[in-house]
């Protein structure tokens, strides 16, 4: 039978009821979804330094040797500037992510499955996707960017110690033609592309996690599948996704 609609007094009651239960649900949301943030961004901080230095110090080397053969050193800032933030610097980044972050993600929700969490979750009238993977997605998505642009600065200056200290090239010459000769465009499409990799990291790592099955035997395995899909799909995003914005780009 229906339940009887309320007497009027009690309506306000009943709206204070349900704003309350939404804020406490809404709270415990946030809180996951801050707690994803700093598990996939701050706890991901020292890979990503280190292989942005060393990605920016070997590049600035390899390049400089290049652009030495034709006389065009002048051009290294902007190769290695160019080089990171359309290409190198969102997928490095979310590579690292990936083998850091998303398998410990896929990991730590196979064991919510084996263990019967998250059918826990549904007999409490909770939805699991809304609760788990849903803070990991939107987690990823904001804290890709903000990775790629870290790893990016780290590198340009990796490149800069590499020419300026080991190569004796002109530390104003280095930063003038950087800067004049790279695009807001070219940040926009290396920052919208980490956007896109941080979805794929962590919508493949969730799903692999969240229909593991076979107990720890199989938590590793879907931990394996989640950072290899991820990589792969990684790869061949950067190009089909460089691809499209080129063409984008140039009308």
């Amino acid at each position: 039978m229906p339940e009887p609609p309320l007497a009027p007094a009690l309506r306000p009651f009943d709206a204070v009821g349900a704003w309350t239960i939404a804020l406490v649900d809404s709270l415990g949301r946030f809180r996951a979804f801050v707690d994803r943030i700093n598990f996939i961004g701050y706890r991901s901080l020292l890979i990503i330094f280190l292989t942005g230095a060393f990605t920016g110090m070997v590049l600035g080397l390899q390049i400089y040797l290049t652009l030495s053969r034709f006389g065009s050193e002048a051009f290294l800032g902007p190769a290695v500037a160019l080089s990171l933030i359309r290409e190198l610097g969102p997928v490095l980044a979310a590579l690292m992510v990936t083998g850091r972050a998303g398998s410990a993600l896929t990991a730590e929700l196979g064991i919510m499955r084996i263990t019967e969490q998250i059918d826990a979750l549904t007999a409490f009238a909770v939805n699991p996707v809304q609760y788990l993977v849903s803070p990991r997605l939107l987690a990823g998505v904001i804290m890709a960017p903000l990775m790629t642009m870290i790893f990016n600065l780290v590198g340009v200056f990796g490149g800069y110690l590499v020419a300026v200290g080991l190569e004796n090239v002109d530390s104003a010459q280095f930063f003038y033609t950087m800067t004049w000769y790279t695009d807001p465009s070219d940040i926009w499409q290396g920052l919208f592309k980490a956007g896109v990799f941080g979805l794929t990291l962590t919508l493949v790592g969730s799903y692999q996690g969240f229909y593991a099955s076979g107990g720890a035997k199989g938590v590793g395995l879907a931990t394996t599948r989640a950072v290899v899909v991820s990589s792969v799909l990684i790869l061949c995003l950067d190009y089909f996704l460089g691809d499209v914005l080129l063409v984008v780009l140039s009308k």
